[in-house]
């Protein structure tokens, strides 16, 4: 193997899911400014808003998370167009 050409900073790093607070270890030379803890060893951390364990295509789940109310603005909005209420009239 040639030296010279690999990334110094390679290392076991934990990834964080930040929505289900799953943790999991890979190599990786990703930057971290914070540390975490796993089975007594100390780690770099890198946090997640979504990995493979909260994903929607790979848990089969739809996870909806909406905190200004758009989706609610958008069905009062739009019901009138519903194919229910036209059926009724």
């Amino acid at each position: 193997m040639r030296k010279g050409i690999h990334p110094e900073n390679y290392r076991l790093v934990a990834f964080k899911d930040m929505s289900n607070d799953d943790v999991f270890l890979t190599k990786s030379t990703a930057e971290a400014k914070e540390n975490i803890t796993v089975d007594g060893v100390e780690y770099p951390l890198v946090k997640l808003e979504i990995s493979r364990t909260s994903h929607p295509y790979y848990t089969g789940k739809t996870k909806l998370v909406d905190t200004a109310g758009r989706i609610d603005k958008f069905k009062n909005k739009y019901k009138k167009f519903s194919k229910e209420e036209k059926s009724e009239e």
